[in-house]
């Protein structure tokens, strides 16, 4: 039968998007893998690909289409010997507007695989799990689970709202329940729009009765700022540690190192050592290299580390996996890469989520230091400022002039104690203040 394709969920906090573009049109034949459309979120545009296989057989959504609600049908898949014609007369409409009319909520928070493309429009004769509840397959689904003798009640859906497609039944075995799948992270859900505590925006409009302004339109990712840093503020227990930094040792070493990678074409910040520093410190520190994850804290092996880019509107913290395990010059590499991809909005979702702890240096703003907020579920994050030259007295009193580099580290107080954040804020310390340590 017909199958709609639903607006996926291709960011964590997306509840709408605009159809920018399709990359078929009616009567095309796709196979799963293929991409159908590219699709604006509120953090990038992104390639939609197609789950099933199947003739585009009408689109509900024209291209350039702003505000499409996730989980909304924008397109028809038709199955071989289907036709336009079954469309209207299908008895899958109703079942799938009745589906839509009353999602539950947290089907409308968690976000759909960014691979995802159609979801289940089901058969009257669908089959039932042990609770009596419909499962929901696509039609190629359950003809290969037929073939391979699966029972789909054992398997769990990669698809829109956990349908179960293609991909799913051809990595099961006969007979083998699948692994439940993964919770969400916690970063998957974000509040539509904060608590409002202050004046509507009526009132403050008529504040200003008389005076020349420009009203601005907030776009999603301005929205899912506001509404996740309100949330933070509101629900993390900050606290923050300060210290600073001596950089004299560090500059000296990242100018010897440039000098002999510039065949190369690799030219290190002071932003990769502080990366370096802080992923070496997680490991040092292990109890610190962990999220909060509701009930319960995920220990880390490895340090993901996030970093803060600033963009046109907004600003992203792509993640640099296996940071403690990376050469500088990698690191550096790879956050070139991802800072300019994250300015043209061209980062996957993967690229953007996850880690356990952040850096936001506004240190070439000329910032001497500030406090950043924790982006949960991140234990903690690392402000930090300009170095400048400052008077300091030396181990054996004198007093010198050194290049003073002033952090302060924002932590989640769930997550780490006081005595622990220390310890890892003097370890990255220790880590850029003698930096062919972390060469070791």
């Amino acid at each position: 039968m017909p199958t709609e394709i639903l607006m996926p969920a291709l960011s964590p906090t997306m509840e709408e998007g605009t159809l920018a573009k399709w990359l078929v049109k009616e009567g095309d034949t796709v196979a799963s893998g293929d991409l159908l459309a590219e699709i604006e979120t509120d953090k990038a545009t992104m390639e939609f690909e197609a789950v099933d296989e199947g003739v585009i057989g009408k689109i509900l959504i024209p291209e350039g289409s702003e505000g499409v609600k996730v989980n909304s049908p924008i397109a028809v898949l038709l199955e071989d010997g289907e036709s336009a014609d079954d469309i209207g007369a299908s008895p899958a409409a109703p079942a799938a507007a009745a589906e839509e009319a009353a999602p539950a909520a947290s089907e409308e928070a968690a976000p759909a695989p960014a691979q995802a493309a159609t979801a289940a429009t089901p058969a009257p004769a669908a089959p039932q799990g042990a609770d009596g509840n419909r499962i929901f397959a696509s039609p190629l689904a359950r003809r290969i689970a037929a073939d391979k003798g699966l029972d789909l009640a054992q398997l769990n859906g990669s698809g829109p709202r956990g349908r179960i497609v293609k991909a799913d039944v051809e990595n099961a075995r006969p007979q083998a329940a699948a692994t439940p799948a993964a919770a969400a992270p916690a970063t998957a859900a974000a509040p539509a729009a904060a608590a409002s505590t202050g004046p509507s925006a009526d009132q403050v409009a008529r504040m200003y009765e008389g005076r020349t302004y420009e009203e601005v339109k907030l776009d999603g990712m301005r929205k899912t700022i506001a509404a996740r840093l309100t949330e933070a503020k509101q629900t993390v227990p900050h606290f923050y540690l300060r210290r600073d930094i001596q950089l004299d040792a560090l500059l000296k070493f990242r100018g010897e190192l440039n000098k002999q990678l510039e065949a190369r074409g690799v030219k290190l910040s002071v932003n990769d050592f502080i990366i370096k520093a802080c992923a070496l410190a997680l490991q040092a520190v292990p109890d610190a290299n962990a999220v909060w994850a509701g009930d319960r804290v995920l220990k880390m092996e490895a340090s993901d580390v996030a970093v803060a880019v600033a963009i046109e509107g907004g600003l992203f913290t792509p993640v640099l996996q296996n940071s403690d395990t990376k050469s500088l010059s990698t690191l550096s590499t790879e956050m070139k890469d991802l800072a300019k991809r994250a300015r043209d909005r061209k980062l996957a979702p993967h690229e953007y989520q996850g880690g356990s702890f952040a850096i936001s240096n506004l240190g070439m703003f000329g910032i001497d230091n500030f406090d950043a907020i924790v982006n949960p579920p991140h234990a903690g994050i690392l402000a930090v400022g300009a170095g400048v030259k400052k008077p300091v007295v030396g181990a054996d009193g004198e007093l010198a002039v050194a290049t003073v580099m002033s952090v302060t580290m924002s932590v989640d107080h769930r997550v780490i104690d006081g005595a622990l954040g220390a310890e890892l804020l003097n370890a990255i310390k220790d880590n850029l203040e003698n930096p062919m340590m972390m060469l070791a």
